[in-house]
């Protein structure tokens, strides 16, 4: 990711990806991106690393957990979910078990396990 998203940024996008879901309505695209990326940008400095990619397209991705790093190619750790889901977990309010057991997560490696990392609580 290129740039840094302040705390108050991040929380006004996550404030605002929440207040559309308690209203039915869709978030705007730019909440939800700005949220999303936050959130990664959380994990990426709770968990340092090249190790698992973690992937919530299309709005971006970032690799996380110490470990052997990964240069070429497909990444042998790779986590992929939708955006809805990866605000869920980063925010609590989806467990990894329950989101993986319902297939809103595609995790494949042996170090693409995140349960004991999320939520991450911005």
């Amino acid at each position: 990711m290129a740039r840094n998203i302040s705390t108050e940024d991040g929380r006004a996008s996550l404030a605002a990806v929440a207040a559309a879901r308690g209203s039915d309505a869709a978030p705007a695209r730019t909440d939800l991106a700005t949220a999303v990326r936050y959130l990664l940008q959380l994990l990426a400095e709770k968990a340092p690393g090249n190790t698992v990619e973690v992937r919530v397209p299309p709005f971006g991705a970032v690799q996380v957990v110490e470990g052997p790093r990964h240069t070429r190619g497909t990444p042998p750790n790779v986590v992929e979910t939708d955006a809805a889901t990866w605000i869920a977990l980063a925010t609590g309010e989806q467990t990894w078990s329950d989101a993986l057991a319902a297939g809103r997560i595609l995790a494949s490696g042996t170090r693409a396990d995140l349960e004991s990392l999320l939520p991450l609580r911005p």
